[in-house]
């Protein structure tokens, strides 16, 4: 039996990187996966390769979710679970971020978890699961992501407000806060057939072994197996919490 047997759950951004590999796990531990994202064409290919339903969702657009609600709940019947996984990243000093890069972020990462959170929830079914994907920075400063690191805490917020909320119905919700992993966000090397991506992960781990205790970039894989913890009942008791996976780079840093 799979840890998901019988569950319903939506992953957003599920085309690729730490979605793709959140839907791949649940597929294989048993759940009916609706594959949420706006490319089509690998969100497509992915929801035929792995038994999936693939459907075309912009996280900013609030008809956009209702379309999603309904045709999670006309294909399978019912809603057990969302990932809130979508999230853009841009560099950029806070002092010369423009406005409209700042409120493009903002849109994706946070009105898109509020979305989702706000349009879902109604349709979960008591004892459901909401992990909304955060980050490393939403617990800390970083030089340079201003915009992402401020929509990422106000994640860290909503997840803690919506588990106050949802409680008495049984659904927990909890935040995933990774560190840097090795995804087209941070390497996108991933996105030119061109190029060696095996190799750029590798520069990567070089440049976070004098970051990152662990020594290494992370994985999609690794937050993909945290995700499938908090969707499980492996985590009955916990909700409203921020679970950093970051190689231990939140720890603090060696000076030996």
């Amino acid at each position: 039996m799979g840890k998901l047997d019988g569950r319903v759950v939506i992953v957003t951004g599920a085309a690729r990187g730490q979605g793709e590999q959140e839907a791949r796990l649940f597929r294989e531990e048993g759940a009916e996966v609706v594959v949420a994202d706006v490319l089509d064409e690998p969100g497509e290919a992915l929801a035929k390769e792995i038994g999936a339903r693939y459907v075309h969702l912009d996280v900013g657009e609030e008809g956009a979710w209702r379309a999603v609600v309904g045709a999670a709940k006309d294909a399978y019947g019912r809603i057990d679970g969302l990932v809130n996984n979508a999230g853009i990243l841009r560099f950029n000093s806070l002092v010369d971020t423009p406005l409209d890069e700042f409120m493009r972020i903002v849109r994706v990462n946070q009105v898109g978890c509020f979305l989702g959170i706000r349009t879902v929830a109604p349709e979960l079914e008591d004892g459901g699961t909401i992990v909304n994907t955060a980050s490393y920075t939403g617990l800390t400063g970083m030089a340079a992501v201003g915009a992402y690191a401020a929509s990422k805490h106000a994640i860290v917020g909503l997840t803690r407000v919506a588990a106050l909320e949802l409680a008495p119905r049984g659904i927990r919700v909890n935040a995933m806060c990774p560190g840097a992993i090795d995804t087209a966000m941070s390497n996108p090397a991933q996105l030119d057939p061109a190029a060696d991506a095996e190799e750029t992960a590798r520069a990567l781990d070089g440049l976070y072994r004098k970051l990152v205790p662990l020594g290494r970039i992370g994985r999609p894989e690794e937050v993909a197996r945290l995700a499938l913890f908090l969707t499980s009942q492996d985590s009955s008791y916990i909700t409203g919490q921020p679970f950093v996976i970051d190689g231990g780079w939140l720890a603090g840093v060696s000076v030996i």
